[in-house]
């Protein structure tokens, strides 16, 4: 279940490709269609039922959600700009940034082990990005700036999940598509003509692909296989999903890989799973006993 929510999620670059509504609209109906599909396999398949929640943790959720759907169309206009490859490793420095972020807001210890991944990731980045080489374009280093500041916003999320402790994930997750929808519309109003969208049958079918697999049944895979993996399986194989990536660009998409960046991305996701490795470790061990 793990795996095939990492195989769909790691294409979904492809497929924002295919859908010619700008990233804010497309955030939007992920978000709202996400929510109901999410709710309805919640509330029938998972037997869960929804509480009413404290004013307090409703606030965190809408800003939670908030940030995610900020994040997810800084992620799509990432696509537009550079290769899915490129977005998707910009995409996948969060758990940098939060290793980094984590001494300020945690109060934990930046190890030499934990400096020396960051300083290779950034490496990596560089590498990717292809700032450092003569004749990178302006477009190419814009994707790089919206893949890096959804990384951001995504480093965001994670932080406002852990002040959420005690709430179910079903619930916590349909609330937060739902606040990503929703807090998208103000925005949408001032930014698009909404008179004169126009979804036709094809662009539906991909906006319920993108809502409902993408969304709904990835989230209702991810949740349902928790319980039967240990911490450092999760975190091992959950980047599978930029390596799904990287072949989609390369072999769908066509989209060029020179060595430079190949090596960019070895360092990259290398320096993550290095820094992660010990905390799941630890995480176990704590399961275990």
């Amino acid at each position: 279940m793990y795996l095939v929510s990492l195989l769909i999620v790691g294409s979904i670059g492809a497929l924002r490709r295919s859908i010619p509504l700008s990233s804010g609209l497309l955030a939007f109906f992920r978000g709202l269609i996400g929510a109901l599909a999410l709710a309805l396999y919640a509330s029938i398949s998972a037997q869960k039922h929804f509480h009413r929640l404290p004013g307090k943790t409703l606030l965190l959720m809408a800003l939670s959600g908030a940030v995610l759907g900020i994040n997810w169309m800084l992620l799509f206009e990432a696509y537009r700009y550079t290769t899915v490859a490129v977005a998707t490793l910009c995409y996948y420095m969060e758990p940098i940034l939060l290793l980094l972020l984590a001494p300020l807001l945690f109060g934990e210890r930046l190890t030499a082990r934990k400096a020396c991944c960051a300083v290779c990731a950034l490496i990596g980045m560089l590498l990717v990005s292809g700032v450092s080489r003569a004749g990178w374009s302006g477009t190419q280093l814009r994707g790089v700036a919206f893949g890096l500041s959804a990384a951001v916003f995504y480093a965001l999320v994670v932080i406002l999940n852990k002040k959420l402790p005690g709430v179910d994930v079903y619930e916590k997750t349909v609330l937060q598509l739902g606040f990503a929808a929703l807090v998208m519309l103000p925005y949408l109003l001032i930014t698009e003509d909404l008179s004169a969208l126009s979804i036709g049958t094809p662009l539906l079918w991909r906006l319920l692909l993108i809502g409902v697999v993408y969304t709904g049944l990835v989230y209702a895979l991810y949740f349902g296989s928790m319980d039967g993996l240990r911490a450092q399986t999760i975190a091992l194989l959950s980047y599978l999903d930029p390596v799904v990536a990287l072949l989609v660009s390369a072999l769908y998409l066509h989209e060029p890989m020179t060595l430079r960046a190949a090596l960019g991305a070895v360092l990259i996701l290398g320096a993550s799973i290095v820094s992660e490795g010990k905390n799941t470790k630890k995480q176990n061990e704590e399961v275990t006993k």
